[in-house]
């Protein structure tokens, strides 16, 4: 029956040919009969058309399509693995072999994720990955010490003995954890046991013999509150623990590679830094810095915007009837003092929420116009001092309007400057004929030293150090106490002006002919020249300022204001508004977004941040702001 089957199948095939012959068509491939089992039991030989050839194969099937979700793409004929990726053991996908950048991020996600108790999650991610967290003494070392179990985390210690580089951070980490140890024994009332590990394990490190000795009188405490309060210490617990971790990883990452353990909250350092970075770069950055991470968005690059910055005229004002020589604001911000050629002294107040600008009350009297101002450390008392040909100083009481001292030891002095001793109740004035006195309140010279023709004055921080600035082109520091001096900067043209930072490190230099010099008091070193001012040999008074005096602001002959970053020799913004030269300019202690710059066009610019957003320049200043 099989054998006749098989017989009807090759005719009818062969009635088909002939029939697509007479027609003219192709044959077309007939797929080939499954072989029919052997009856004796041996395989049965394939069948073969009537013309003795096997009919064609059938099309191999289409290649499988790509995973939706891996995007993986199978091997191709004579392609082999790439060799960026590895196979997951039981899985046929594929994942990116790890650099080391790769594990380290890894690492320092891992260890944030712990820290925010996430601790199932960093298995995962650990065991996921191939990555370790950290070497497992340290991991030990770690548990052990949260959980209190002093004696297994000396164990601990002995483990990471031989990775430490340095046997006595170990000495150091095991005084650390019998402290903690003996504190808490205290913190229990257990007084007997505490004394155990003072004698036997503490003293015999033979390491701080200093911090032995106040922890041995802790024993007389009365309680546990007494206890605490003398150690500065938190008590038994996760607080006191946690900020021992601090110190031993401390210890431990200073003399411990990172792939041993990594340094405390690494990750949120590292974010920390980035965003102090970005702040320095930032040239306009003047607000009060804040370290706390919640402060800022991390999904952006910090950047401030022109408009916040104080290149917009906000206020003019006027009531001065000749050119203005000089400006300076309160050391409380509350108050503007200006000195004009018309012989008159203005103190304004200005407005904390507003910031703008009223007469409060005007100083008269001064024969010879007011040249240099300076406020007293508290305020209470303004000096005015005036041009070369000035012998006079005049010592006014700001809230009363009174005039405490007139001072003039001789008609041919020139007392063209001075400064407040810090203690407020001494001050020294001097010029360019050779006078330099320290006086009292009420003007008495109590010191004077000969032969200095002074420039310009500083009273240092110390309340003995006086910096001036002398006709040979140099600043030297003088002790009245001690009757000794010293050169502090030297340059090579006529300096000006000068003024120091809160700080008592920087100078801040108008020199001659150069323009403006940033000099390191304490290093005794040239730091920056700013370029863009016109300096000739007017006395042009500049000054630091910003949230952190990050910014210096001068005057200039070619009517502008120039405001610098301190560590950028060009100029972020050049203010345009005076008509003549701007002969001063004083910077807002308090306010950092408020300068005062006054001219001989008679008028004291007060300037802010824009008005509103609505402004012309898109940046919201161009580089030469106008009013």
């Amino acid at each position: 029956h099989r054998r006749s089957s098989s017989s009807s199948t090759v005719i009818a095939m062969q009635q088909q040919q002939q029939h697509q012959a007479a027609s003219g068509s192709a044959p077309a491939p007939s797929p080939a009969p499954a072989p029919a089992p052997s009856t004796n039991g041996a395989q049965s030989q394939p069948l073969t058309a009537a013309n003795g050839q096997l009919p064609p194969p059938p099309p191999p099937p289409p290649p499988p399509p790509p995973h939706p979700a891996l995007g993986l793409q199978p091997d191709g004929p004579g392609t082999g693995p790439d060799p960026n990726t590895a196979t997951a053991t039981g899985t046929g996908r594929k994942k990116k072999r790890l650099t080391r950048a790769d594990e380290d991020v890894i690492r320092l996600i891992g260890q944030h994720l712990r820290g925010l108790g996430f601790n199932q999650t960093v298995e995962q991610l650990m065991q996921e990955t191939g990555c370790s967290l950290e070497h497992p003494s340290a991991t030990k070392f770690r548990n052990h010490v949260t959980e209190g179990d002093w004696e297994k985390a000396e164990a601990d210690l002995t483990e990471l003995k031989s990775l430490v580089h340095l046997p006595q951070a170990i000495v150091r980490m095991k005084f650390l954890l019998l402290e903690q140890k003996y504190l808490e024994f205290l913190d229990d009332g257990k007084v007997l046991e505490a004394l155990q590990v003072l004698r036997f394990e503490l003293t015999p490190l033979k390491y701080n013999t200093d911090r032995i000795h106040a922890l041995s009188g802790y024993l007389m405490c009365s309680d546990a509150d007494d206890l605490r309060a003398k150690a500065e210490w938190e008590g038994k617990g996760g607080l006191s623990r946690t900020k021992l971790l601090d110190k031993l990883h401390s210890v431990l990452t200073a003399y411990l590679p990172p792939s041993v353990m990594l340094p405390p909250r690494r990750l949120q350092t590292l974010l920390k830094q980035a965003v102090e970075l970005q702040r320095d770069r930032c040239l306009y950055h003047n607000t009060k810095a804040d370290t706390n991470l919640d402060s800022v968005s991390l999904l952006m690059d910090h950047a401030c915007s022109r408009r916040q910055f104080p290149c917009y005229t906000r206020q003019i004002l006027t009531e001065h009837c000749n050119e203005v020589w000089f400006c300076k604001f309160s050391n409380d911000s509350t108050k503007l003092a200006t000195g004009s050629k018309d012989n008159a002294v203005i103190i304004w107040q200005v407005d904390p929420e507003t910031h703008q600008l009223k007469l409060l009350k005007t100083l008269e009297g001064h024969t010879y116009g007011v040249s240099y101002l300076v406020w007293s450390p508290d305020d209470t008392y303004l000096i005015a001092c005036g041009p070369d040909d000035c012998s006079e100083l005049w010592l006014w009481h700001v809230q009363t309007g009174e005039l405490r001292t007139k001072m003039s030891q001789s008609h041919e002095d020139s007392l063209t400057c001075a400064a407040w001793n810090p203690d407020g109740k001494r001050f020294v004035t001097g010029g360019q004929r050779g006078q330099f006195y320290q006086c009292d309140l009420d003007g008495n010279v109590l010191d004077s030293w000969e032969g200095v023709r002074v420039q310009c004055l500083w009273c240092l921080n110390d309340g003995k150090t006086i910096l001036a600035s002398d006709t040979h082109q140099r600043i030297r520091g003088y002790n009245f106490e001690e009757l000794t001096d010293r050169n502090i900067v030297q340059e090579d043209h006529p300096i000006m002006s000068f003024t120091v930072s809160r700080n008592g490190r920087l100078a801040l230099l108008n020199v001659a002919t150069q323009g403006v010099h940033l000099w390191d008091l304490q290093d005794r070193v040239l730091l920056q020249k700013y370029q863009g001012v016109t300096q000739g040999f007017y006395t042009i008074h500049s000054c630091l300022g910003g949230t952190s005096e990050d910014f210096i602001a001068s005057g200039s002959e070619d009517h502008k204001v120039y405001i610098w970053h301190r560590k950028s020799e060009l100029p972020v913004a050049e203010l345009t508004g005076h008509t003549r030269t701007v002969n001063c300019v004083s910077w807002n202690p308090q306010i950092p977004s408020m300068l005062a710059s006054a001219s001989d066009d008679g008028t004291v610019r007060i300037w802010g941040p824009a008005p509103s957003l609505d402004t012309d320049d898109p940046d919201g200043c161009s580089s030469s702001s106008s009013s």
